[in-house]
């Protein structure tokens, strides 16, 4: 299966590092005309400047995905006049560094703010790309969620494993909503990979112990990386997934 994009416009979010950066890249290297996204302006810049020697281009801008103006702008950018945002992929999401606390501990903004970030930024963008989208009878929308979106989070952060189950419930909704004009929706739901600060810290917060167990419940014995998520994001935003949509794909190494 060889799967290219040139010309195709593609837009990423969070694309700093971890699944973001990979998918970017993976857009990039196969001749995509990337627009990718973050609030972290040096990590962003690290991205452009891996996807200098690719196929095609992989253009950056820092954008507050929770605020609608921002993400309305930056779309409109991406646009241009060279016509709609063929393929959207929204990776942007988190704990925003929050960790896992007693229920009647979480105030009211700390689990706003989770669902903003995860759920509301990828609604935006739907919004923003949808329009152009239908009038071109063609897109390709493909949101990250979580394995903690179908189950529990390891975290323990209830926000997350909510929205990141919220999301899914978007996704299942505009797969409905925009199938007519022959767009898909689908999603990822990613197990644990060591792909950011974030999961890091996690990680050696399991200590030698819990880093063996996590690795044992996985049917193939071993961590996925960055790129095993982008090549999900591949398929999805491919031609070879033109009759799958409303769907979640779990990408964890099988967990059991």
């Amino acid at each position: 299966m060889n799967i290219e994009y040139p010309g195709k416009k593609v837009i990423v979010t969070g694309a700093a590092h971890g699944f973001g950066r990979a998918i970017a890249l993976a857009f990039a290297k196969r001749g995509a005309d990337v627009w990718a996204c973050d609030i972290l302006a040096e990590e962003l810049a690290e991205t452009e400047k891996m996807s200098k020697d690719l196929k095609g281009s992989c253009q950056v801008r820092t954008v507050d995905i929770t605020e609608f103006e921002d993400v309305s702008a930056f779309v409109e950018e991406a646009v241009g006049k060279t016509g709609p945002v063929d393929i959207l992929v929204n990776n942007a999401g988190g704990v925003c560094g929050q960790v896992g606390r007693p229920l009647e501990e979480i105030t009211a903004l700390e689990w706003a703010e989770i669902f903003e970030v995860n759920v509301t930024g990828a609604f935006y963008f739907a919004q923003a790309a949808a329009p152009g989208m239908k009038t071109a009878k063609y897109g390709r929308i493909v949101n990250i969620s979580s394995g903690a979106g179908l189950g529990v989070s390891l975290t323990g952060i209830q926000a997350y494993a909510s929205a990141k189950a919220a999301q899914i419930g978007l996704t299942r909704q505009l797969a409905h909503e925009l199938g007519p004009w022959g767009i898909t929706v689908n999603n990822i739901a990613p197990g644990f990979v060591r792909s950011n600060p974030t999961t890091e810290r996690q990680w050696e917060s399991y200590g030698e112990e819990g880093q063996k167990k996590l690795v044992g419940s996985l049917a193939l014995r071993r961590l996925g990386k960055p790129e095993d998520i982008a090549n999900g994001v591949l398929f999805f935003a491919s031609d070879y997934a033109g009759w799958i949509t409303g769907q979640v794909l779990s990408i964890n190494g099988g967990k059991l």
